[in-house]
């Protein structure tokens, strides 16, 4: 099992709460009291918290639909974490090029951080709270029959529109990460 530090609990929880204060529309309904009870019933979720954060995901509570329907974690960095770039979608993809191999593939990343990509209906989400990844993109979390085609789905937002587009999964590029997220 994955632990912290409680010195970086510590500091952790202070920016969490510092986040959680400062955007307030990302989470209505929700207190912070709430989230610790959370998080104290499950430490692990920290160290993946932490994940998040050493990369440049900047993670915040984030309310998908209604209160309900869960509270989690999301990468809300204003474009894709800076730790998580130049990353293929996955394993088959970064086993299937034969040159300039990225050094590791979004999907793989993601389960050892122990997050799951966006999907497409929590991008959205993610694009109405704000302006994210306008000047970078994120992979997705591709459905199946896509991928069973060598593609996968990654979203952006240019001209105040949240665009998804397609590529091979093998591709990469120095401005193309990916964002997680976990419930609470």
């Amino acid at each position: 099992m994955n632990q912290l530090a409680n010195e970086r609990k510590a500091e952790l929880l202070r920016l969490l709460e510092h986040r959680f204060t400062k955007y307030p529309e990302r989470h209505p309904h929700v207190s912070f009291s709430l989230v610790l009870e959370k998080l104290q019933s499950n430490v692990s979720l920290l160290w993946t918290i932490d994940q998040m954060e050493l990369t440049g995901g900047e993670p915040d509570v984030v309310c998908l639909g209604q209160p309900t329907d869960g509270i989690y974690v999301m990468d809300c960095s204003k474009e894709s974490p800076s730790g998580r770039r130049s990353l293929c979608y996955d394993q088959s993809a970064l086993e299937a090029r034969k040159e300039f191999k990225p050094v590791n593939s979004a999907m793989n990343m993601a389960n050892q951080m122990g997050v799951t990509l966006l999907n497409e209906e929590q991008y959205l989400i993610l694009q109405s709270l704000g302006d994210f990844d306008t000047k970078t993109s994120s992979w997705l979390l591709t459905p199946t029959e896509i991928r069973d085609l060598d593609g996968a789905i990654f979203g952006d937002k240019r001209y105040n529109h949240t665009f998804f587009y397609h590529n091979g999964a093998q591709s990469y590029y120095k401005d193309r990460g990916f964002r997680g997220i976990i419930q609470l």
